[in-house]
Order: C-alpha cells, then sequence, then structure tokens
C-alpha cells in the first residue's frame, strides 16, 4: 500500500531512515508511514477525540512554558496551532484510519506533527524543518502516547456525553406529556404477551420516561470517572521525563480550557493499563440502549395491525411502508432506533474485550475503544432524538381502541381475587373464555357478588391503584348461598 497520490514533496528524515512527504503536507514523516501501513477501513478518528488532543497539547505547551522547559512564545504558537484544529480548520489533524498501531500512537503523532508543523510557520520557520519547535521534544514534551491517549478518550467522552444527556431529558420531557394527556385511559396490560390486569396509558408512559431518567442518572454516575486522569504519567505511569510539577500544571490548564472539573489519578500506573473506566462509560450508554430498545418494541407492537392486531396507538406516517404493498405504512422510526441499540451493545462489548486486552504496563487496545465509543455516543444521541422528534411527538392513543378492549377482555378479572379467591376466580374466566360471554354475566349468573358491590370493585378508577381490601363486603360474598354452591359444583 503506497498511500494517497503526492504531486510535489519534501523529504523528512527519521530512525527508519528518509522519507517522502508531500510538500503541502502539515503532517510528517511519522504519519506518512503510517499512512502508507494502515488502510482498514476507510474510517478516520472521530472528531471530538482529535480536538482532545489538540487540548492535551495546548496544555502542556502552556504547562511546559511555565515550569521553564521550553519558551513562552514557542508555547503560544502551539496553543495557537491546537486552537485551530480546535475550530476545525486544518484536514491534516486526522488523515489516519481509526485501525492502526495500538496506543494510538500513530494518530498521536499525526497531531504532534501538524502542530508542530503550524507553530514554526507561526513563528517564521518552514514545514517539516521542525525548528525550532520540534513534535517529540516540544510538542510531546512530558507525554507519551500512553498517558495522551486514554486521556484524550475521556475528553472526548466528556464532550459527548451533554448533548445525550440533553436529548435523553427532552425524551423523557416528551413520555412525560403524553403520560399527563392520557393519564385516565384504561387499557389492557400485557405480560408473557397475553392479556393480564388493567393499566393506565399515563402509567405506562410515566414508565418509560422513569426508565429513560434511571439510564441517564446511571450513565452519568459512569461518565463521571472520566474525569479522573492519568495525564503525566508518560510511558508506563512512572512519570518518566515529565517535570514533578508537570502533573498538577497540566491537569489545570487543560480543567479551564475543557471547561471540565479534572482531577489527578491515584495511580498513573493504572491508568496505563485499566480501561475500566472507558468500559464501565460504555456499559452505561447500553443501559441506555437497553431500555430504549424495549420501548421501540413495545412502539411497534402496540401500534401493530391497524386492523388485525394490537392497533392501541397510530404512530406519526414518515414514509411508504412497502415497495409492493399500497398503502402500507411501518413503524420505521422504531425499527431504526432499535437497530442502533443493538449496534451501541455490539460497541460495548468491543469495548469490553478491547478493556480486558490490556497487557503488563499498557493496553495497547486504545484506538478501538475510542472509535466504537465515540460511534456509540453518536448513534444513541442521534437515534433519541429521531425518536422524539418523528415518533413521541405525534403519537396518538386511539382511546376508543383501547377502551374498547379491556371491555371486551377478562383483564378485569385480578381485581376480583381478593374476594372470591384464585380458585374460583379462575373458574369464571375459563367459562366466560368457553361461552364468549362478559365475566360479569357470568358473576351474576351464578349470583357471587352483589351487581352494586360488583360494578364498585370494577370501576375503572380503581383498577389501576393499591386499594385496601373491603373485609366485610369479602366476608358477605363468601358467605352467601350461591358462592358455597359454586364452589361445590366445581369441586373447590
Amino acid at each position: 500500500m503506497s498511500g494517497p497520490p503526492m504531486t510535489s514533496i519534501r523529504q523528512e528524515r527519521d530512525s527508519l531512515g528518509t522519507k517522502a512527504v508531500p510538500a503541502e503536507a502539515l503532517y510528517g514523516v511519522f504519519t506518512r508511514r503510517a499512512l502508507e501501513t494502515f488502510q482498514l477501513s476507510d474510517r478516520r478518528p472521530h472528531p471530538a477525540l482529535i480536538r482532545a488532543y489538540a487540548r492535551v497539547k495546548k496544555a502542556a505547551a502552556r504547562a511546559n512554558a511555565t515550569l521553564g522547559l521550553i519558551p513562552r512564545r514557542w508555547a503560544d504558537a502551539i496553543a495557537w496551532a491546537a486552537d485551530r484544529v480546535l475550530a476545525g480548520e486544518i484536514p491534516d489533524a486526522a488523515v489516519l484510519d481509526a485501525f492502526q498501531a495500538g496506543a494510538g500512537t500513530p494518530m498521536h503523532m499525526n497531531v504532534n506533527e501538524v502542530l508542530a508543523n503550524l507553530a514554526n510557520e507561526r513563528l517564521g520557520g518552514r514545514r517539516g524543518r521542525y525548528v525550532p519547535v520540534h513534535p517529540n521534544n516540544h510538542v510531546n514534551l512530558g507525554q507519551s502516547s500512553n498517558d495522551v491517549t486514554p486521556t484524550a478518550i475521556r475528553l472526548m467522552a466528556l464532550e459527548l456525553a451533554p448533548p445525550l444527556e440533553r436529548e435523553l431529558r427532552a425524551l423523557e420531557r416528551a413520555f412525560r406529556r403524553l403520560a399527563a394527556r392520557e393519564r385516565r385511559v384504561l387499557k389492557p396490560g400485557r405480560t408473557h404477551l397475553q392479556d393480564a390486569v388493567p393499566i393506565t396509558w399515563g402509567q405506562v408512559f410515566t414508565g418509560y420516561a422513569q426508565a429513560i431518567g434511571a439510564a441517564r442518572d446511571a450513565f452519568r454516575v459512569a461518565a463521571d470517572e472520566l474525569r479522573v486522569i492519568g495525564l503525566g504519567g508518560t510511558a508506563a505511569g512512572t512519570g518518566l521525563t515529565a517535570h514533578p510539577r508537570f502533573r498538577r500544571l497540566v491537569i489545570r490548564e487543560l480543567s479551564r480550557d475543557a471547561g471540565v472539573r479534572l482531577e489527578p489519578a491515584p495511580s498513573t500506573v493504572t491508568t496505563t493499563w485499566s480501561l475500566r473506566p472507558l468500559s464501565a462509560c460504555a456499559a452505561g450508554l447500553r443501559g441506555i440502549a437497553v431500555d430504549l430498545g424495549k420501548i421501540c418494541f413495545d412502539l411497534r407492537l402496540l401500534a401493530s395491525g391497524p386492523h388485525t392486531a394490537i392497533a392501541e396507538i397510530v404512530l406519526p406516517e414518515v414514509e411508504p411502508g412497502s415497495s409492493i404493498m399500497p398503502g402500507k405504512v411501518n413503524p420505521s422510526v422504531p425499527e431504526a432506533v432499535q437497530m442502533v441499540a443493538f449496534q451501541v451493545a455490539a460497541h460495548d462489548h468491543a469495548i469490553a474485550l478491547a478493556a480486558a486486552a490490556g497487557e503488563l504496563e499498557l493496553n495497547v487496545m486504545s484506538p478501538l475503544v475510542a472509535l466504537n465509543l465515540g460511534d456509540a455516543f453518536d448513534l444513541l444521541t442521534g437515534a433519541v432524538r429521531l425518536l422524539r422528534e418523528r415518533c413521541v411527538h405525534g403519537l396518538r392513543v386511539d382511546r376508543d381502541r383501547s377502551r374498547a378492549l379491556v371491555a371486551g377482555s377478562l383483564v378485569t378479572a385480578t381485581a376480583l381475587s381478593p374476594y372470591l379467591g384464585y380458585e374460583v376466580v379462575a373458574e369464571l374466566v375459563k367459562e366466560a373464555l368457553a361461552t364468549r360471554r362478559p365475566l360479569t354475566d357470568v358473576i351474576a349468573a351464578h349470583d357471587l357478588v352483589p351487581r352494586d358491590a360488583l360494578a364498585r370493585l370494577l370501576n375503572p378508577g380503581t383498577l389501576t391503584e393499591p386499594e385496601a381490601v373491603d373485609v366485610v363486603l369479602r366476608r358477605r360474598i363468601q358467605r352467601a348461598p350461591g358462592y358455597a354452591r359454586f364452589r361445590a359444583a366445581r369441586g373447590l
């Protein structure tokens, strides 16, 4: 593999020898070699990851200048270059395939070389000469791919988390608005996909909202640990080549620039090999995806039909549903969001495998973690937004259908168990099913419950909330002659 074609070139030298680099490129020889070697997916590192690298380099330059290790004007030039990367003005800052050498060294050096060339041009130097600013000796002073890359992945996640959380809060509010609008509308509750007990749409939608809020809160706990970083640990976490005060200063600078309160890790040895906090973050995303996928499956099921299945809700029509069946409309948005949920779970699995692959003093799988974590954030944020905007907004409950299903079902039977007993109610349900009569008619035929009491017990307003058993009524029912005759006739 030779990499992209070059028109005019410049020669750069490294420990492996001399290499031609495109004359106009802001990257250098290290990146060029990686371009020629790693062409696996045509995917680039996440833009937020490159921004995070730039923030680290900006903070490191300022910390090193404060320590007197590089001139202040060099540090200012590096910071200026980093700001251009942060502004998205430098395409060369991320030219490599996301699948590359371990520990993220190629993409890290890509950024180092770009910043060095930009800084040198700012200071009057020439591209590719690395005078006075060198990518390793100055841009990377006191750092290693082994502490910078895990730090950059954390910063990427901390940048991508707030938009996701905002979308989750908005979706939660949308479901709560639905719950308020439909709070008194009764529907059949189902367990094992079979009729069970009555429930209100208000309770259903409140449950969705609560689940989304709880998943968001659990994710926030996991994401909060990402503020603990090991920058300053360098190659193996021992801090070799870094000034003793560098770690404290660079974290202070980075916190200020990123707008996030960061903390030094208790053990930088641990942070060079342990990617568990990133895996925990991915697991938090998976947790959101799990409940989101379940909700989407529910919406598809509840909208199924519309004439031959449940059809209790009507989803907004976003596209024709078939290339062959005219007029057919599918639950396209929940289908797409379910696919995202499955993919996010797959990303989490890949991250967990990568996090478990650390050996000795380093985990070299960090680029895979970065790629999957960034993808998971993007997919989930977009899916939550899509579900809210194109499905939940515009979702309509078919109230008549819901009420008819309750009236024509036996979901109210459980409410009678405290008064008639489980066995008696089971016999009544079996008879109602066999004769296709309403449960109330079967009860009345056997003279088991006075009609006024039956109407009170099966009042829709009391079927979905806990209520104390009327002990006096229970005694009255179970002492009546009809109750004893029914039990005797059924061998109970």
